[in-house]
């Protein structure tokens, strides 16, 4: 099998919010407590405007870390005798795992009877490694398919 063949993925976290997105939320976010800080100053209740500036930047901090979760990255490779697991953070490699293709098995958590979907794991001599954390359920479930299907297909 030449390489060409191999199967390969890169997953990623999903963010709805584009910077553009995330600037205009927070000028809306800031004008809006602006507006009302100014307003509770002016009925003589002051204490009130520096918790809307609290806000504020709770709101931008919590931007900022989801931001940061989106840089991570995990690459999947299944070649002719391994599966290769390297993890990504803010474009530096920070892991690199290999599994022995023949012995690897991909495990997806599943309850059923009340269509739930928990974790994505890859076994590999009695150890597990999660995968895909920050994939969606569906995703989740999509992935181990795919997976599933890539070590399966015979490595001449």
């Amino acid at each position: 099998m030449d390489s060409s063949q191999n199967f390969r993925a890169t997953l990623r976290p999903y963010r709805s919010l584009s910077r553009k997105g995330f600037v205009i939320l927070m000028a809306v976010l800031i004008g809006l407590n602006f507006a009302a800080g100014t307003a509770f100053y002016l009925l003589g209740a002051w204490p009130i405007a520096p918790f809307l500036g609290l806000d504020v930047a709770l709101v931008w901090w919590a931007f900022r870390k989801s931001y940061s979760e989106a840089l991570k990255e995990e690459r999947i490779e299944v070649t002719e005798h391994e599966l290769v697991l390297r993890r990504f953070d803010h474009d530096k490699q920070r892991e690199e795992l290999h599994f022995t293709r023949g012995w690897v098995q991909v495990e997806l958590e599943e309850d059923r009877a009340r269509e739930l979907i928990g974790g994505l794991y890859l076994r590999f001599r009695g150890e597990r490694t999660e995968i895909g954390r920050f994939l969606g359920a569906h995703e989740r479930q999509a992935f181990a398919g795919l997976l599933r299907g890539a070590l399966a297909k015979p490595h001449i």
